[in-house]
């Protein structure tokens, strides 16, 4: 099946976890700005730059998505979104300071072995 999905469509099957990925962290980074005032609220939320960025990364992400599923089935791309369990916990360490144990890198074994299973 890979082998026939054209090249741009298979960089923005990746692509499109790991914009899905940066969001996460851009949440979690808006979360952690609300946090530090006590009593902010959705208001603040809304007007937060970090939070407006994650959104739009999340949208131009989902037009990139649709993009994907006009040349590749659903059931095939939609593994590919496991990427970002992947993703998500190495951004966090990269941009949030999180640490990762044993357990994520035998997820990451396990996730990455799903998808060379489906994909082979």
């Amino acid at each position: 099946m890979i082998k026939s999905i054209p090249a741009h469509v298979l960089v923005l099957m990746i692509l499109t976890p790991a914009l899905v990925a940066f969001g996460q962290v851009l949440f979690k980074m808006s979360g952690q700005r609300l946090a530090a005032y006590p009593g902010s609220g959705f208001r603040d939320l809304v007007i937060d730059p970090v939070f407006i960025s994650a959104m739009a990364l999340y949208g131009g992400a989902t037009f990139l998505w649709v993009y994907v599923l006009k040349a590749v089935p659903l059931s095939y791309a939609y593994s590919f979104m496991a990427v970002t369990y992947v993703l998500v916990p190495l951004f966090a360490v990269l941009w949030l300071g999180e640490t990762l144990n044993l357990k994520y890198f035998l997820g990451l074994g396990l996730v990455l072995a799903g998808l060379f299973t489906l994909w082979s």
